[in-house]
């Protein structure tokens, strides 16, 4: 029998231009869970030469606090580094 698994939408994220090499980016997701529970948050996702993303169980590396601060400046100049997942409903 075949195992539901949690869905993850992406909203929002930054960078959004793909440089060629090995991104980090952050993201603003709705994670949408197979019993039917909804939440939103962020993540950090690496993003492949190729475009495709690093999907991997766990958490992503983080190089360095500067990286973290970086992307949640760029965030918050986009409009949308300061949500709250805990306070927003479906």
């Amino acid at each position: 029998m075949a195992q539901s698994q949690t869905r993850v939408q992406v909203v929002k994220e930054t960078p959004r231009r793909h440089t060629g090499e090995w991104q980090l980016r952050l993201q603003w997701c709705r994670y949408l869970y197979p019993e039917g529970g909804l939440q939103y948050g962020y993540r950090f996702i690496w993003v492949r030469q190729d475009g495709t993303l690093q999907a991997a169980r766990g958490q992503a590396r983080i190089p360095s606090l500067q990286h973290v601060e970086h992307l949640f400046a760029a965030a918050k100049a986009e409009g949308w580094g300061e949500y709250n997942g805990d306070l927003m409903v479906g």
